[in-house]
């Protein structure tokens, strides 16, 4: 399963999805993180810049393009959820803490 998770400082997961500053993308199989890479997105940054539409496509792009599977969240709005399940990422909000532990908690859950 392939999930993405908002970082935040010293391997904790970041608080906003949507205003993320770097995301984790990780491999996980069996369990086990096989594969971990950090991307600086900007999308803090990048956020107002455009209609919230642009926003989501930016967002979309970055999913598409690194074949993720699952979000790990503290929270999104309704309309980044929706985009995700019209996607059909798996959402996993209501999350915090070290990341790599967050990633495993919601891959250990599944797909839902």
């Amino acid at each position: 399963m392939i999930v993405a998770i908002p970082m935040g400082p010293d391997g904790r997961m970041g608080h906003s999805w949507g205003k993320a500053r770097a995301v984790a993308v990780a491999d996980v199989a069996a369990g086990v993180i096989t594969g971990w890479s950090e991307h600086e997105v900007r999308w803090d940054a990048l956020h107002d810049e455009g209609t919230h539409g642009s926003h989501h496509a930016r967002v979309v792009r970055f999913l598409r393009d690194n074949g993720v599977e699952a979000v790990v969240v503290d929270h999104v709005g309704e309309g980044m959820r929706r985009t995700l399940t019209s996607m059909g990422v798996a959402l996993h909000e209501g999350h915090s803490g070290d990341a790599r532990q967050q990633v495993l908690a919601a891959a250990d859950a599944g797909g839902s």
